[in-house]
């Protein structure tokens, strides 16, 4: 059909918002060279600043940010002990020099969208990140993932097939022959599963979710649940507490 000449034709397609931002960190170097580079974007702007917990809180109520970027270690009231009540105004993305497995799982536990360590990212990575915890999409740097996956193998070392876990992160699996974790490799293989599925058996253990799991082992919540249907059906249980028993050998 001929277009008339006074049809104005498809509307222009117009970029995304600007998301708004909220940069809490004690060092004001920091604050400031995070708010220099996201507010001279077309994609991003910070709209406040805070030095500590307390003041984060009061920014977020005050402006309403799409995304909070939230410092660990701050004087006063801190990073993890403000994160329920950030989460309840907007996603918030840890963004730290912190590593320790400890607090990294912390965080993911309280709802955390993401854990960025500093220098493990470029200015483009970091732009994505936030857009992507925005939209319920986890970020975890590979220093975090390292931290958490070295407790694993750590905290349980009779069961957990960890060594496993590091190498698939790092693409750097060995053969079989390198392997020494022999109890670990019993454990999985007792049970038939993949060196992913024991991965992520292993995750289940540790109580993440399966936004958590996904964030940790860079994949899809969908490929998760298929992992975990599948890890049930081998392990012969229906529920994650029934898994985690009979993965641990107290069940």
């Amino acid at each position: 059909m001929r277009q008339h000449a006074h049809d104005p034709g498809p509307p222009p397609a117009f970029p995304p918002a600007r998301l708004r931002l909220l940069v809490a960190d004690d060092n004001p170097v920091v604050r400031a060279g995070l708010t220099a580079l996201l507010t001279d974007r077309a994609d991003t702007t910070v709209v406040a600043q805070a030095a500590d917990g307390r003041e984060a809180y009061e920014a977020a109520l005050r402006h309403r940010p799409d995304v909070v970027l939230l410092d660990v270690r701050m004087p006063g009231v801190d990073g993890i002990s403000a994160l329920p009540h950030l989460l309840r105004l907007a996603p918030v993305m840890m963004l730290t020099y912190s590593h320790e497995a400890e607090t990294v799982r912390e965080a993911l536990r309280l709802g955390a969208g993401g854990y960025l360590v500093h220098g493990e990212f470029t200015a483009e990575q970091l732009v994505r990140a936030v857009r992507d915890v925005h939209e319920g999409r986890p970020h975890v740097t590979p220093g975090a993932t390292r931290a958490l996956l070295a407790e694993l193998r750590g905290s349980a070392p009779a069961h957990a097939d960890s060594q496993f876990a590091v190498a698939d992160v790092q693409n750097t699996l060995p053969p079989p022959s390198q392997l020494q974790s022999s109890v670990g490799q019993s454990t999985r293989s007792r049970f038939r599963l993949s060196v992913r599925e024991a991965e992520i058996m292993d995750l289940i253990a540790s109580g993440m979710t399966n936004q958590q799991i996904a964030a940790a082992c860079f994949i899809s919540e969908k490929t998760v649940k298929n992992h975990i249907n599948r890890i049930f059906a081998k392990l012969q249980t229906a529920t994650r507490s029934q898994a985690t028993a009979k993965w641990l050998g107290v069940a």
